[in-house]
């Protein structure tokens, strides 16, 4: 049954065309992902949907007596009300009140906010939303309309919001960027896309799929097109000079064939790697602690980060995710201990909340104040060719930045720091507010970047693309180190929990797993992990292999005096070995300080 219609509708912001007679629908049993690139109007379209905004043209027509409930990006809530007041308000009808704060708590726990009497406006923008969320799921609506429901939640956090629309038996209208959510929430993804809208009956895999067989086609139109296009213009040319007058539905399918727009895709965020060169000592984190008061984030913690590490680090909100970071960049001192910056180590941090944007500003003037140009493996790329390639387009990039959508002004902000070029690349929660196409570049571009990744996120499909070792905050102060991406650390700590089960009935032998997991835990940074003992296995013999090649270059060399073209080809050789050679001596040096290290605490 159908429930929502939208019908020839058309929306203009500024000088965009958001929408150009456009139409959507939402049917009983439907829960839809809304996708597209920052700016082409997500937002705008959910409130629509809601009855927030209404459009240029066109027509909304909603069922009678349909309930629709819209959480936004930033929530308005009743000035002095409390937590419990703003999820209870529009949920209870009278005498309903003691069962729906029951469930209301109940659903504030799930989301990590306890404190029920707490006033709305003293809390924080990421609490907010998540009091706003349990205020909407608990709604008896016909039809759920969330703009990035997932922001400010941890990975159990969104687990169990995906279990509950899973659940669901409205219809539910969504714009998120995770994926994996997508994947295992929706039915039917609907892209933006140049003031277009397609459907598709299928979850974000199918999507995928579906989207690239779309394109195919119709550049499999376009070259038909083109080539009838090409007859028809030799055609035009015989007849002009064989006779004054031509067929005039020839030449009409001509003139159509001429106008007709070929297909427009998407831009990619094509960025090369900017980072300058990185030295032998990157990060080294010498056991630190750091507490609030009587709350404790983490204690004693050391770890030296190697050349191109890609580091998650996860945990629940409010653990010290984020306070580890800034205490890396040198914005909070830990409580004891030390971080250690080496000298050629630049750092770039991408915060949660954008640095201050000057909305006066232009687009272009915001990225030239931090280089106006920048050297990447393309040679020096300008300012404005690297909005370019980031999506900003020249007509785009001398605008204000105030009539930058959220997402873009995200978009903005990230580039300005990879503008800096730098070595070691800090992301807090850099999946908030970008796109997935922005995502998805961003990722490819991660994996070529010359240096260190340190990234905190609850996005489990970021964190599987982009990392090869998680931290991950547990109980009692410690981060605790698992290789691999958040799937590895998932079973592993699973694996873990069920191993500790059977533990528990016996007192003396939980006793002695304690110790045992406090031994292991706080001894990690005295061992080798499992790439560091493989390296330290093998890396002598590498450098012994290196320097044997560099004298058999060098005797071909003198032999090859009078071939220009062998000799270039083995200089070329011999100046990758000397490199990679220098590289091994670098993390030899490393491995045996290490190595001694351990030594000495053991």
């Amino acid at each position: 049954m159908n429930l929502l219609t939208i019908e020839n509708m058309s929306k203009q912001y500024t000088e965009r065309m958001l929408f150009d007679n456009v139409s959507f629908s939402v049917n009983e049993g439907d829960k839809i992902g809304i996708i597209g690139i920052n700016g082409t109007g997500k937002t705008t379209l959910l409130r629509i949907i809601a009855g927030l905004e209404q459009p240029d043209a066109g027509s909304v027509v909603v069922g009678n007596g349909l309930s629709i409930r819209y959480l936004s990006q930033s929530p308005v809530f009743e000035p002095g009300e409390t937590v419990l007041e703003a999820v209870v308000r529009g949920n209870a009808s009278p005498g309903e009140e003691w069962s729906v704060e029951s469930d209301a708590k109940t659903v504030l726990n799930k989301l990590g906010i306890t404190d029920f009497d707490e006033k709305v406006e003293v809390l924080s923008g990421g609490q907010r939303k998540r009091v706003a969320l349990a205020s909407t799921v608990l709604s008896k609506a016909d039809i759920l309309i969330m703009d990035e429901p997932t922001n400010h939640l941890d990975s159990e956090m969104s687990a169990w919001l995906e279990d509950y629309l899973k659940r669901f038996n409205g219809a539910l209208v969504l714009v998120t960027h995770d994926r994996y959510f997508l994947d295992s929430v929706t039915n039917c993804i609907v892209e933006i896309d140049k003031g277009s809208l397609y459907r598709y009956q299928e979850n974000y895999s199918g999507f995928l799929e579906l989207k690239a067989q779309r394109e195919e086609m119709a550049l499999a139109s376009e070259r038909k097109r083109q080539s009838i296009l090409r007859k028809e213009i030799a055609w035009i040319m015989r007849g002009a000079r064989a006779r004054s007058t031509k067929q005039k539905a020839h030449i009409q399918r001509y003139e159509e064939l001429r106008d007709r727009k070929g297909p427009e895709f998407d831009q990619s965020v094509e960025l090369k790697s900017a980072a300058s060169r990185l030295g032998r000592t990157t990060v080294e984190i010498d056991n630190i602690s750091k507490s609030y008061g009587d709350k404790l984030l983490f204690k004693n913690f050391t770890y030296y980060f190697l050349k191109n590490d890609r580091i998650g680090i996860v945990g629940h909100n409010g653990c010290g995710k984020s306070t580890l970071l800034k205490i890396i960049n040198g914005l909070v001192e830990p409580d004891t201990g030390s971080v250690t910056i080496g000298q050629t180590v630049k750092l770039g941090y991408f915060s949660q909340e954008n640095e201050y944007l000057d909305n006066d500003l232009r687009v272009i003037d915001y990225i030239r104040e931090t280089a106006e140009y920048i050297r990447t493996d393309d040679g020096l790329v300008s300012a404005s060719a690297m909005l370019e390639k980031f999506l900003f387009p020249p007509q785009v990039q001398y605008t204000k930045i105030e009539k930058l959508s959220g997402g873009e002004k995200r978009r903005l902000y990230l580039l300005n720091v990879l503008m800096s070029a730098p070595n070691v690349l800090i992301l807090d929660e850099p999946t908030n507010d970008l796109d997935i196409k922005t995502l998805t570049i961003l990722e490819d571009y991660l994996d070529s970047f010359a240096g260190i990744v340190i990234s905190v996120s609850h996005d489990r499909y970021f964190l599987d693309r982009t990392c090869t070792r998680i931290f991950a905050f547990e109980d009692g102060g410690i981060i605790k180190q698992y290789e691999g991406g958040y799937t590895d650390y998932e079973l592993k700590k699973r694996d873990s929990i069920s191993e500790r089960e059977p533990a528990k009935k016996d007192k003396k032998s939980s006793e002695q797993a304690n110790k045992q997991e406090y031994v292991r835990t706080h001894s990690k940074k005295l061992k080798f992990t499992f790439a560091e003992q493989r390296d330290y296995d093998t890396i002598e013999a590498e450098i012994a292999g290196l320097e044997e090649k560099l004298a058999d270059l060098e005797l071909e060399i003198e032999k090859a005096a009078s071939d220009y073209g062998r000799l270039n080809q083995l200089l070329g050789e011999k100046t990758e070995t000397e490199t990679l050679l220098e590289e091994k001596m670098e993390r030899w040096m490393y491995l045996e300080e290490l190595a001694a290290r351990i030594s000495e605490n053991n």
